[in-house]
């Protein structure tokens, strides 16, 4: 088959997203094994971890990003528990560039989901760090990455199953990182409750916004709930705080 694959580049960060960054890059030690999600965030911070060293991949999805990564030597999948040296995904989707770089190259492996996923094969992956987006999370640190309104955006992908075997990984480490607001800054991205649950809220580690970064992990609830109006927008949180009161979360 000779048509053109279909090519999807990554747009360029917003001030948001280089915030969220910033913050994000500094949690991934040298020689840990990324899975990087969907999205413009996402790819932003993978050009973040240009001065990281020996990461590897372990990702249902390959970006080129990650390509980028591979060819500045900073992945080289040296230090990866399973299939050392080898750039395991399910999925590639870039562009022309990245596609011709892993094309006929053996370091690439991709393997079906059955394996890429499985929750027991991430977490025997030491020093795994899964980076994902959403679209909103709740005071009780429920995540929605499916649903905008009630109408359905996307579904579940793998997600879940990445920020499940983070947290079972030994020195596993899962991070949503989302921008505080949505639709040009008019609607906030941490809400009451959320309309869909993609990741159950026991299982939510790292939460980080453009306005600071939580880990959720072993806190109550009413510690989850006031951890999270700490880093929304600062215009939502007088509402958000209000919410939370009414229904006895604070």
């Amino acid at each position: 088959n000779d048509v053109p694959l279909i090519e999807a580049g990554a747009g360029e960060p917003s001030a948001e997203g280089r915030a969220i960054r910033s913050l994000v890059a500094p949690m991934v030690s040298d020689g840990a094994t990324i899975q990087l999600g969907i999205g413009r965030i996402p790819s932003g911070v993978a050009q973040s971890l240009r001065r990281h060293s020996d990461l590897g991949i372990h990702s249902e999805l390959f970006s080129p990003a990650m390509a980028d990564l591979i060819q500045q030597g900073v992945i080289t999948g040296a230090r990866k528990s399973l299939n050392p040296r080898k750039h395991v995904f399910t999925v590639a989707f870039g562009t022309r560039e990245s596609y011709a770089f892993m094309n006929d190259n053996s370091a690439f492996e991709s393997h079906p989901s059955s394996y890429v996923n499985d929750v027991r094969i991430i977490a025997q992956h030491d020093d795994f760090v899964s980076i994902n987006t959403a679209i909103e999370i709740d005071l009780y640190g429920q995540v929605n990455a499916e649903f905008i309104g009630e109408h359905e955006y996307s579904g579940s992908g793998g997600q879940y199953d990445f920020v499940k075997g983070a947290s079972l990984a030994r020195r596993g480490k899962s991070i949503i990182a989302i921008q505080s607001t949505a639709r040009k800054g008019t609607v906030s991205s941490i809400v009451p409750k959320v309309s869909m649950v993609t990741d159950i809220r026991m299982d939510v580690e790292w939460v980080v916004t453009e306005h600071g970064a939580v880990n959720l992990r072993g806190k109550s609830t009413k510690e989850r709930a006031d951890a999270l109006i700490g880093i929304a927008h600062p215009d939502f949180r007088g509402e958000l705080t209000a919410a939370a009161r009414k229904v006895t979360l604070i």
